[in-house]
């Protein structure tokens, strides 16, 4: 399928245009990286832990801070989050804060210091102790205690069991709040949920979930990252350098740190935090915008044997032309698919469809404005005109062997 017939456009002519955008978009983006200190990392890489809380209502996201502040929880980031899956997820908030440690206790510690922040910020109607945060072994404590069942022997045993069922039917619900809402938990009674009224109060946010990675982790982590990165451009190099000349692998390659670089600003401006999925993201918008690339020069390899007298060039002018068709088509329908993940993926998405959106539109356009006239520049200045890499070097020596 062709959008466009007999399109001639001066690519080349254009060229500084795109170069001077690209200079733009580098210098507005690193410039935010500098003035906010470094970019925004994730706790995949920089350590901590992250809480995800849900409120009855919508979360006051300034009292939240101010309450974790007031208890010296001051190094915490606070997000709204929502999920279209989930209609509930309105009222959720990720928090996440830094750690030190990294063994079972000191994550429990970090979890329980986030919750004992905001009992204090929202305390119960009647300050008992809180349903929607209590632990399960808490839980069966009291209920071994009470002993609503009127159960004998084993009766610790069975509470156990149900303080686990409610503590999941507590999560199914993502808050409770009306008790009758667990009499669909099996083995809750009238009896348990008026003993459960007696003791407990029900605040307005409980945990969702907790993540946590540890500092060392996290720095090999950022460290895996960075080489899995360089390793998958140097192996493009190589390959491009084999297939075509080696200038054609350097563009390339140069267009692919240009598109990273220019995300990376936007990440920055965007106050979007990096993690691994995020490098996913960076990964597949290199291995995309590469193979865009190498289209294009495969073009331009095929038109270097059919226009030998014609400038260098207007060979790659007419080879972006020829290939503008397939590249809209690709990358348009691409740019919607990641678009609509964007806007309606959520926010766990979020980071990792903001930068498919960003690489899949400036790894296009660096394909024609920034790796294509690389090489014609290189051709102009020091080709003397000709028409450099018009194959690869196996097919140079076969064509020679043929003379």
């Amino acid at each position: 399928m062709e959008l466009f017939h007999g399109v001639n456009i001066d690519w080349m002519g254009k060229a500084k245009y795109f170069i001077t955008l690209s200079l733009v978009l580098l210098a507005v983006g690193w410039a935010s990286i500098w003035m906010k200190h470094g970019l925004l990392y994730g706790i995949d890489f920089r350590g901590g832990t992250l809480v995800v809380m849900r409120f009855a209502s919508q979360p006051p996201v300034d009292k939240i801070r101010k309450g974790l502040e007031d208890v010296g929880l001051r190094n915490t980031t606070i997000t709204p989050i929502s999920d279209i899956s989930d209609p509930n997820s309105k009222n959720d908030v990720q928090i996440s804060l830094e750690q030190s440690g990294e063994n079972d206790s000191e994550i429990d510690a970090s979890r329980q210091s986030v919750i004992d922040a905001l009992h204090k910020t929202f305390p119960t109607p009647n300050g008992k102790p809180d349903f929607n945060t209590v632990t399960p072994t808490d839980l069966a404590a009291y209920l071994t205690q009470s002993n609503p069942l009127s159960l004998g022997v084993n009766a610790a045993d069975r509470y156990t069991q149900l303080a686990r069922a409610l503590a999941g039917g507590r999560d199914r619900l993502g808050i409770v709040t009306n008790f009758n809402q667990l009499s669909s938990v099996d083995g809750v009674t009238p009896a348990v949920i008026s003993s459960l009224s007696n003791q407990y109060d029900l605040g307005n946010f409980a945990p969702r979930s907790v993540e946590s990675v540890g500092p060392r982790v996290g720095a090999q982590l950022r460290n895996q990252a960075l080489y899995a990165t360089l390793y998958a451009l140097l192996g493009m190099l190589i390959y491009i350098a084999f297939r075509f000349e080696w200038v054609y692998g350097a563009a390339a390659v140069i267009a692919v740190f240009h598109d990273v670089l220019i995300t990376l600003g936007f990440f920055s401006l965007r106050r979007y935090e990096i993690s691994l999925t995020v490098i996913a993201a960076l990964l597949t918008l290199v291995g995309y915008s590469m193979n865009d690339t190498i289209v294009i020069f495969d073009r331009v390899r095929e038109n270097l044997r059919l226009m030998r007298r014609e400038p260098f060039e207007e060979i790659v002018n007419k080879s972006i032309n020829q290939t503008l068709s397939r590249t809209i088509l690709t990358s348009g329908l691409t740019l919607l698919t990641v678009l609509v993940l964007y806007l309606l993926g959520g926010e766990v998405l979020r980071a990792f469809s903001f930068a498919m959106v960003a690489g899949v539109v400036v790894g296009t356009y660096s394909s024609f404005g920034i790796a294509a006239p690389i090489v014609v520049f290189w051709n102009k200045h020091y080709g003397q005109g000709k028409a450099v890499g018009a194959g690869s070097a196996a097919e140079k020596r076969a064509t020679a062997a043929g003379r």
